[in-house]
């Protein structure tokens, strides 16, 4: 082979591989969208929200969430506690409640709708949670903003937003630095009114006539005859002295 001949077969060869590199990288799948929303991957990026992720996988409420937020174009909004938040809690709190209980305390931090920061001052007033009820003794939350700051108050306790963990438009995850306390768990509930007291049947009083004794006619004509025959006794008597 010819000098000039290999040359071509180099060049050629060359060509054919830039073409089918070319043609390879042309041909790859573009990107795929981004995978759905994970609560627990947006908790884990704020780095303090351990206990948080611990109750709330617990409780089954993360693959909830996730199919919430799969399924439905609503959002959803996270009030999420801090480890110091629940560090601060008296001690023996969290352990004085149920599974149940722990549940609801958590759905209490969890509103089933996505609240923009700018929508806070339009919110309707109690706010309801994914606790459910938000009745006076239950799970009401109150929401107001004061300038640039948001105030939670539960009729327990109050606190305000510190910051924003993750916003992706559907998810959006607020920090707190107390821990929501539900009035349905923690609150003090007014007793119950006393029960009426029963009303007394009056008894209908029966009036008693009183009779007066009957008068045996033929007795009294017995004791005039005796009374009589005395008498005539008494006359003979004294006619024979």
């Amino acid at each position: 082979m010819t000098a000039m001949n290999r040359f071509l077969c180099n060049f050629y060869c060359m060509l054919f591989l830039a073409f089918a590199i070319r043609t390879a990288v042309g041909q790859s799948p573009a990107p795929g969208p981004a995978g759905p929303p994970n609560v627990t991957a947006a908790l884990e990026k704020g780095g303090q929200f351990s206990t948080l992720i611990r109750l709330m996988q617990g409780s089954q409420l993360t693959s909830q969430i996730d199919g919430q937020l799969n399924d439905t174009n609503n959002g959803i909004t996270i009030f999420a506690p801090s480890d110091s938040a629940f560090a601060a809690l008296p001690p023996g709190t969290l352990n004085s409640l149920n599974q149940q209980q722990k549940s609801s305390l958590i759905q209490f931090h969890i509103i089933p709708s996505y609240i923009g920061r700018s929508q806070f001052q339009t919110v309707s007033n109690p706010l309801r949670t994914q606790a459910g009820d938000s009745g006076p003794y239950a799970y009401p939350i109150n929401i107001t903003t004061s300038g640039g700051t948001v105030n939670i108050s539960t009729g327990v306790d109050n606190t305000t937003v510190s910051g924003t963990v993750h916003d992706d438009g559907q998810l959006i995850v607020y920090q707190i630095d107390k821990v929501l306390l539900p009035m349905g768990l923690f609150g003090t509930k007014p007793p119950a009114p006393a029960p009426a007291p029963a009303q007394s049947k009056k008894k209908k009083s029966s009036a008693v006539t009183a009779r007066p004794p009957s008068v045996d006619a033929s007795g009294d004509m017995g004791l005039r005859e005796n009374v009589v025959m005395a008498l005539v006794g008494a006359a003979v008597g004294v006619l024979w002295l």
